[in-house]
């Protein structure tokens, strides 16, 4: 009988060293295009950066678990690899490798690492949460956005003022979001944006504020946020919502306080007064009959 397999030890390092090459290479090649600002928002839209108050929150959770994801996968496939060149059969071998037995310490090790970071995933993603979707603090603008198809109304309430959004661009021209409906925050200022839907499943999306929420007919969502850096932004639906879902789109400008009591001001020279409500809905149509008065009397 062949005795068990007794390794021959030379060369170990070789096929190690070259994997570290080749792995610094590749790493260095992949690596160089990225730049600083995409690195800080972890490949996020970079105009995420300050934002909103709640965009901060957003990108440390998410570069918080790629960091560990990336540890962990890094230690891990370094041991796969290592095992696989060191523990490697040689021609030489004869027999079955030497077997070994469990390790106490490894064993611990491998039970009590991911009971660590879920802890942390955890608790790290509910601070995330009371700071951003939790947030529930009193807006000093309150502003409504309403889902059409294909367009948005907003309806300024704090200043009692609307803007009607009309179906942008239906013949499939270049750059449908150029004259597309146009949502005003103030900086600086504390807003509670309410979403709600005329007809049906519509998805209120700015990627730069890095927060969606869907907007279902007969319910109206809330985000509470303050808009922290003047710009302009770009937004749209991101709910299929019908046969003109990708023209749907709508353009954020957040400005100065003043800038924004000159826009609202405005509306309200056009004759852009009061809101635009429920009157305009087209809902009936998803409502349950055993619902309706008088239904199964």
């Amino acid at each position: 009988m062949d005795s068990p397999n007794q390794p021959v030890r030379r060369g170990r390092g070789t096929w190690a060293k070259r994997l570290g090459v080749a792995g610094a290479l590749a790493s260095t090649v992949l690596l160089a295009g990225c730049t600083k600002e995409q690195w800080e928002v972890g490949f996020l839209p970079v105009d995420s950066k300050g934002a909103t108050s709640h965009t901060e929150h957003y990108i440390a959770l998410w570069n918080g678990g790629w960091i560990a994801a990336l540890a962990v996968g890094a230690v891990t496939w370094g041991l796969m690899l290592w095992c696989l060149v060191v523990y490697r059969r040689r021609k030489s071998d004869r027999g079955l490798p030497v077997q070994l037995q469990y390790n106490m310490p490894i064993e611990i090790l491998y039970t009590a690492l991911p009971i660590v970071l879920i802890m942390g995933f955890f608790f790290q993603t509910v601070h995330s949460l009371e700071h951003t979707i939790d947030d529930k603090t009193p807006g000093q603008e309150q502003i409504e956005v309403v889902g059409k198809q294909w367009s948005w109304d907003f309806n300024y309430m704090t200043e009692n003022v609307h803007y009607a959004g009309v179906q942008a661009n239906l013949d499939g021209t270049e750059a449908p979001g150029r004259n597309a409906p146009t949502l005003y925050l103030p900086a600086n200022r504390d807003i509670d944006l309410q979403l709600r839907s005329r007809d049906v499943i519509h998805s209120f999306w700015v990627p730069a504020f890095l927060e969606k929420r869907d907007m279902t007919p007969g319910r109206t969502e809330h985000i509470h946020f303050r808009p922290l850096k003047e710009g302009e932004y770009v937004g749209k639906c991101a709910e299929l919502c019908g046969e003109f879902h990708s023209e749907m789109l709508f353009n954020v400008k957040v400005v100065s306080y003043d800038e924004y009591k000159k826009y609202t001001a405005g509306l309200k020279a056009e004759g852009n007064e009061g809101r635009l409500g429920p009157e305009y809905d087209r809902t009936d149509w998803y409502q349950n009959p055993h619902e309706q008065k008088g239904a199964g009397e």
